[in-house]
């Protein structure tokens, strides 16, 4: 498994996503912040990065199918966690509905939506896309 960035892989990247049910209408143009594990030039994961202000949202993180239980997904979510501290963010902020045990375990914490800063608030993700169902989580970098 390589990790490369993502720009190249984006019809993949977006392919990977819709089979995974993660949001795709409001993924960036250019995917600059974003990670992506190749196997057999095809990708198999793919996590990124969206930046407010000194604080990092995390969104598209998936692996596929045929490839899990062998740590991409940690491999994936460390490179985006190295990328927050070399951009000197200071916390990771994350949506999830299906994996809260899973972002727990890499030392994500729930909070509540009041307790995101605002200009997090206002990305697509919590205003848009993300039903108000979702839990919240963060991590300090």
């Amino acid at each position: 498994m390589i990790t490369h960035h993502a720009q190249h892989y984006k019809d993949q990247v977006i392919a990977l996503l819709a089979a995974e049910k993660l949001p795709v209408a409001d993924l960036p143009d250019t995917l600059d912040n974003f990670v992506v594990a190749i196997e057999d030039a095809a990708v198999i994961g793919v996590a990124g990065l969206e930046i407010y202000g000194n604080y990092g949202l995390l969104r598209s993180l998936a692996v596929s199918a045929d490839y899990r239980g062998r740590g991409i997904a940690a491999k994936l979510l460390g490179r985006v966690e190295a990328l927050a501290a070399s951009k000197a963010l200071t916390e990771i902020y994350l949506l999830t509905e299906t994996a809260p045990g899973y972002f727990g375990s890499k030392g994500y914490v729930k909070i509540i939506r009041a307790d995101v800063p605002a200009e997090v608030r206002q990305s697509s993700e919590f205003s848009r896309v993300c039903p108000q169902s979702a839990i919240v989580m963060k991590k300090n970098i």
